[in-house]
């Protein structure tokens, strides 16, 4: 069964968890996101030992069943089938698409940086499933020297690929702004700080679930 891109694609960074008990946390988060709607996730944690980052990811796949939830680990393709996750999202600096291609196998979900004030060259001919653009807006969640595109860049980024490709723009990307940004030609909203900086993560993607579908 081919999967459909859902429109909210949150983001769980490691700036949001507690100092301790961080697999206990995760789990209790994530099955509380697995009850919300919540069909595609990243893990993003680029500070913590590989020992656990592996046990976080373990937590939060237990939480969310496979059958339920895609589950994406933000660069460690080498983690991927070892926490038993669904794909990976690989940037600039990380490995080739092709390299994670051949590691993982035909299966697995493959995201990676497809450009930002334009597209990146010969990108689309990398093997990966669905291709970042951005930041639209600032973003406070990760560090990056490129500058904002706005909705305008969004659309033209958009023009560039053609519409048989999936897009997943990203970067500072609220309730109020996400509407436009979807209208703008992108297939997903990568969001964030937007989701899990509030009181109650679950809820609020419900809200968005609710509002954008």
């Amino acid at each position: 069964m081919v999967f459909r891109y859902p429109k909210i694609y949150p983001i769980l960074d490691a700036s949001i968890l507690p100092l301790t008990g961080r697999p206990q946390f995760l789990s209790k988060l994530g099955s509380a996101l697995t009850k919300a709607g919540v069909r595609l996730l990243e893990f993003r944690n680029k500070v913590d030992s590989t020992a656990d980052l592996i046990k976080q990811s373990i937590a939060l796949r237990e939480a969310m069943p496979s059958d339920k939830v895609k589950l994406i680990l933000d660069d460690r393709e080498d983690l991927v089938l070892e926490v038993g996750f669904d794909g990976v999202h690989l940037d600039e600096v990380d490995v080739t698409p092709g390299e994670g291609r051949w590691l993982l196998g035909p299966e697995k979900i493959i995201g990676t940086f497809g450009g930002s004030e334009s597209l990146l060259p010969g990108v689309f001919t990398e093997p990966a499933n669905y291709f970042a653009i951005g930041p639209v807006f600032e973003t406070r969640t990760k560090q990056t020297t490129k500058k904002p595109i706005g909705v305008e860049g969004v659309r033209k980024l958009r023009m560039q690929a053609g519409y048989g490709l999936v897009l997943s723009a990203a970067g500072g990307i609220t309730f109020e702004t996400a509407q436009a940004v979807l209208d703008a030609g992108v297939n997903m909203v990568a969001v964030s700080e937007a989701i899990f900086h509030t009181s109650d993560p679950a809820a609020e993607f419900r809200r968005w679930k609710d509002q954008f579908g």
